[in-house]
């Protein structure tokens, strides 16, 4: 079966605890939401890296673990 991403994920990981960072920082809660936005738009463009780094932030947060900060910085600073 292959791994889903989208809306089906998304409702079914809102009531999931979230990762929390390893030196007790907040919650990645805000760079999961801007995964699903990078996604779509990287999607929309062809971006494979992004679409990649985005998967990888959204897995992490599915699994409940840390993503790796390069992926992170990339969907955050993406629009930017």
């Amino acid at each position: 079966m292959l791994p889903q991403f989208g809306t089906a994920v998304r409702k079914k990981s809102l009531n999931k605890p979230v990762a929390v960072d390893p030196d007790g920082g907040a919650p990645d809660k805000a760079s999961v939401d801007a995964a699903w936005l990078v996604l779509e738009a990287a999607n929309d463009l062809g971006d494979h890296a992004a679409i990649e780094a985005c998967r990888r932030v959204i897995d992490a947060e599915l699994n409940g673990t840390v993503a790796r900060s390069a992926d992170v910085d990339l969907v955050l600073g993406y629009f930017r």
